[in-house]
């Protein structure tokens, strides 16, 4: 199984009394969804399911990628690692899956998978970054590699 995780892109911070799940992102924030998008629409097999959190700046940077998207309430910012693990039916989904969410879940989704231990503290997921992560079957039991790690400041 393949899980993607994208953290949402750059996002302007909330004013006063402002909703945490209203926040746009910022122009910078749009160029990184752009550029990040553009590298998974070449390597995204066409099952792909895209779930995103339900808070606007994971909304509109899923929305650059252009594909169908399921939002789902498990992947908001307050929610955590089991409700994105059970989310994404890890690991028994036929498909690949991506999940466009937040810090600190999607850290402590990449340190998990690849550890089996949850750190202390979460490993860090920049803004509009992601990590690919692919659990295969050995001959000893599973295994989860790291596929890949791509920002979008660097393309």
């Amino acid at each position: 199984m393949d899980l993607i995780l994208w953290r949402h892109a750059d996002a302007r911070d909330a004013e006063d009394g402002e909703d945490d799940l209203l926040r746009p992102l910022t122009p910078r924030g749009e160029k990184q969804a752009r550029r990040m998008a553009e590298w998974l629409d070449r390597l995204l097999p066409s099952g792909t399911r895209v779930l995103v959190s339900p808070a606007r700046r994971a909304q509109q940077t899923a929305d650059a990628l252009q594909r169908r998207m399921r939002t789902l309430d498990a992947l908001a910012p307050q929610a955590g690692l089991s409700q994105l693990l059970t989310a994404a039916r890890w690991p028994e989904s036929p498909e690949p899956v991506l999940v466009v969410g937040h810090q600190p879940t999607l850290g402590q989704a990449a340190a998990w998978l690849m550890t089996g231990e949850l750190p202390a503290h979460p490993w860090s997921i920049r803004k509009g970054s992601i990590w690919w992560l692919r659990r295969r079957e050995r001959e000893h039991g599973a295994e989860v590699v790291l596929v890949a790690v791509r920002t979008p400041d660097l393309m």
